[in-house]
């Protein structure tokens, strides 16, 4: 038994993708009109939603947060597997872009599950706490520009009930994070963050090689 993933070779890929995951229509056709945007990069994998999807089952999650939008196939992935009496709050500052998640949650029936909140998300966090949902959510995922995922993690650590998850994307920052020659502006936030959430007492923590890196943190109670 390997000691470490074998590398993510195009054939693996394939397989994966082909083996290793479930897709709701709606999903796949806003997957792959997302593949065509010219910043696609954006986009979480297929391996990557279907685990969210999985935790959020196995969490028996009905209030979620999500920080960071695109064209909403994250969220798709969360609404679904929450179910009937799940709600998602998701927040984006772009118009733009979640007009096409819009469009993939009406035709997906899933719309009334997703209260989508435009704006500084921030400010819009600050409000959630200041709404008295503190600890009321049980999953978290954090997807957002990379400078202020700092603060969107306390305060997901703060709105979400102990016992909770929170996940973070992009935590090996486009592989750039273990060498420190290539580290753009964005790099030394994320490491930062990662060193910081390493020995934060508050969470237990993993992370994981799914996508461009996902660590998942548990609240301690």
């Amino acid at each position: 038994m390997s000691a470490r993933p074998p590398a993510l070779t195009d054939a693996l890929h394939d397989y994966l993708q082909a083996h290793g995951v479930r897709e709701s229509t709606a999903m796949r056709r806003l997957r792959e009109e997302t593949a065509r945007h010219e910043m696609a990069m954006m986009q979480i994998s297929p391996e990557q939603a279907a685990l969210m999807a999985l935790l959020v089952e196995l969490t028996g999650a009905r209030r979620a947060l999500e920080v960071g939008v695109f064209t909403g196939y994250s969220a798709l992935a969360v609404a679904e597997a929450m179910g009937a009496g799940g709600r998602l709050t998701a927040l984006d500052i772009s118009a733009d872009y979640t007009e096409t998640a819009r469009r993939f949650w009406a035709e997906a029936g899933l719309a009334a599950r997703i209260d989508l909140r435009l704006g500084d998300a921030r400010e819009t966090l600050a409000a959630l706490r200041a709404d008295g949902l503190e600890g009321a959510y049980d999953f978290a995922f954090i997807d957002a520009d990379k400078s202020g995922y700092d603060i969107y993690y306390e305060h997901c650590l703060a709105l979400v009930r102990p016992g909770g998850l929170i996940l973070l994307d992009n935590t090996f920052h486009m592989g750039q994070i273990a060498e420190p020659d290539r580290w753009g502006e964005n790099a030394p936030v994320v490491d930062a963050l990662n060193k910081k959430i390493k020995a934060d007492e508050r969470v237990t923590m993993v992370m994981l090689p799914v996508g461009d890196g996902l660590t998942l943190c548990r609240k301690r109670g």
